[in-house]
């Protein structure tokens, strides 16, 4: 029987053996929750807060988070194909190295969540907030992140090739560290860019 949680709370629960395949989540609150090894594929999570919880190990294959906040939560190890974050609040979260290639990440707040090593080829990540994320050694390759804010993010050695970063807030970052190579820049960035490396414009 699908679970249908609604409207519900939950403190300090180890959830591992729940069975939320298809489940339906809506309206409810996790605190400090065990998430490890759940099945959550094709599970539809809406308005709900997921506050310190871990989803190390877990599978969330196909499953849907739409306007809900997963903050300081933990995601090692866990399976994200298909996985749609729509408008989802993730501060603090952790992805390192997390495959994110094949999931889709519709606008939101990723400030401050650590996306070290991780995979974001080719995802559209048009208007994200990843305000002081780190993204250091992340593979960006040929994703669009136009009108992203990355205001002091960590993009060292961060993979670039290809990316779209025209209109992109890139305050409190140096960009004379980054390999811009085949990135596409507005002009008031090329600007910016230009000055970075002593030129003087007009």
């Amino acid at each position: 029987m699908t679970e249908r949680w609604l409207d519900q709370s939950f403190v300090d629960r180890d959830l591992r053996d729940v069975d939320l395949v298809e489940a339906e989540l809506r309206g409810s609150q996790f605190e400090g929750c065990k998430f490890r090894g759940v099945s959550l594929t094709e599970a539809t999570v809406t308005s709900c807060v997921f506050n310190a919880c871990d989803f190390r190990g877990a599978r969330l294959g196909s499953a849907t988070f739409r306007d809900t906040a997963l903050t300081v939560c933990q995601f090692g190890m866990t399976e994200l194909f298909l996985t749609t974050f729509r408008e989802c609040k993730l501060t603090g979260s952790t992805f390192a190295d997390a495959d994110l290639s094949q999931a889709t990440i519709a606008g939101g707040d990723w400030s401050l969540v650590n996306l070290r090593g991780a995979n974001l080829k080719k995802l559209d990540l048009r208007k994200v907030r990843f305000k002081e994320a780190d993204l250091m050694g992340a593979n960006l390759s040929d994703t669009d992140l136009r009108e992203s804010d990355l205001t002091a993010a960590n993009l060292l050695r961060a993979r670039l090739t290809g990316a779209d970063l025209r209109g992109a807030r890139l305050d409190q970052i140096d960009l004379l560290e980054l390999d811009l190579r085949g990135v596409q820049l507005d002009l008031e960035q090329a600007v910016y860019l230009a000055h970075c490396h002593g030129a003087r414009i007009g």
